[in-house]
């Protein structure tokens, strides 16, 4: 009698789903760290705001820039070999930052150059995801890389917070940049690019991810033009700059909010500006939990995705509009976590979109659609700084983030699908 192989405990597509979210998770800490050690770089080298703002707005030109290259490159590549030499890269040119502080021109070209590197993230997690994750797992899958992102603000914030105060602002950048050297060891050791060149993976996992294989073949050309003339492309284009607004309005304004207008003292601001993104964290992963179990009981993919999409925005919007004129911390922080938790709600809507409508191209498609979902992390962000030195408080900027979800559950209601679009 022949023995069969025992299969292994851990499936191998869940090493490579946390894998790509410990690569987030150390993303966001290399980036949010430039956040707080520049209050105390500001004051050893006497920059002013002009200064500050330039040095922390360097990183998004490079993130901007290469979203669709590393999407297009992870195609014709491979997920593994861009995501692991993109880690690699931005890690290195933490360790440089310290370094590079002393002259300017030389640490900006190190924050623009970090920026390159980190711009492949989504788009090669999202090469593997095609190929390795099955299509009653994406909306977990999804939504737990996504949720990296607010874990690794929170984290980030704190920590680098407690290294600069014992141990220096240059000792955050070294920490962090370490971290990523750590991650790639193990990357490189136990993730593979297909699911037919694992040494270790069970049959019955083989034959689970046959079908994500199959329509996650590496394009020949990129159809750009059906891209540009896809309604669904376009409404998923919209919807993550929409979804983005107010996740970047917050991330950039929340201590000010609690600071100047709940009058925290800057140490209980930072406490009440992370209890919103440890709600969103959760929100995120309960969302991609309920949509992945509305799917797998036959409701359809695009009924799924417009209800967690719409519903995530609409929401989100109606306590943004709240919390106007709120004058108790506590009310506050309460309606800051409802509307940055359901926000998180979309990453269960648009997020997986990428995977269904155009399966072969998710990975070009998510750096095409985070492109336009990192502006408002420039142009949203400083639209409402003049917004409040205009009218004196958050009001108006709640309103305009409130009206930015309504139009995008608008357009998601109209022509958002969650089927394949283009082959």
């Amino acid at each position: 009698m022949i023995e069969r192989a025992r299969e292994p405990r851990f499936p191998a597509r869940y090493s490579i789903v946390l894998l790509c979210f410990a690569a987030v998770f150390v993303c966001y800490l290399d980036r949010v760290n430039m956040s707080v050690a520049v209050v105390a770089m500001k004051e050893q080298y006497g920059w002013n705001d002009t200064t500050k703002g330039l040095v922390m707005s360097s990183f998004f030109l490079g993130y901007l820039l290469l979203q669709v290259v590393s999407g297009w490159v992870a195609n014709r590549i491979g997920g593994r070999r861009v995501l692991g030499g993109a880690v690699l890269w931005w890690s290195l040119f933490t360790l440089l930052t310290p370094l590079a502080a002393g002259a300017l021109p030389l640490l900006l070209a190190t924050r623009f150059t970090l920026g390159l590197g980190e711009a492949a993230t989504f788009p090669a997690s999202y090469a593997l995801f095609r190929r390795w994750v099955p299509v009653a797992e994406r909306s977990r899958a999804v939504t737990l890389l996504a949720s990296a992102i607010p874990l690794g603000t929170l984290l980030g914030l704190g920590l680098t917070g407690w290294v600069v105060t014992h141990f220096g602002w240059p000792m955050a950048f070294y920490s962090f940049g370490l971290l990523g050297f750590v991650w790639a060891f193990f990357w490189f050791e136990i993730v593979y690019d297909e699911p037919a060149d694992h040494p270790a993976m069970s049959e019955t996992e083989r034959a689970l991810l046959q079908p994500s294989q199959e329509s996650g073949q590496r394009a020949v050309t990129i159809p750009w033009g059906r891209f540009a003339r896809s309604p669904a492309v376009l409404a998923l284009i919209f919807n993550h700059f929409a979804s983005n607004w107010a996740f970047y309005m917050l991330l950039s304004w929340l201590p000010s909010y609690f600071r100047d207008v709940q009058h925290l003292s800057v140490q209980n601001a930072g406490y009440f500006s992370a209890a919103p993104w440890l709600t969103m964290f959760l929100m995120a992963n309960l969302g991609g939990f309920i949509a992945d179990v509305l799917i797998r009981r036959g409701v359809k993919v695009t009924y799924v995705r417009k209800l967690m999409q719409i519903t995530g925005l609409l929401v989100s919007a109606g306590f943004l509009l709240a919390a106007r004129g709120v004058d108790t911390p506590l009310m506050a922080v309460l309606l800051m976590c409802g509307a940055l938790g359901f926000m998180a709600f979309t990453w269960a809507g648009y997020s997986p979109n990428h995977l269904e409508i155009a399966p072969r191209y998710a990975d070009v498609l998510m750096g095409l659609t985070n492109t336009f979902g990192t502006l408002p992390g420039v142009i949203g962000v400083a639209i409402t700084g003049w917004l409040i030195d205009k009218s004196g408080t958050y009001d108006a900027a709640f309103l305009l983030a409130a009206g930015v979800n309504l139009a995008g559950a608008c357009v998601w209601l109209c022509w958002a699908k969650g089927e394949r679009v283009i082959d």
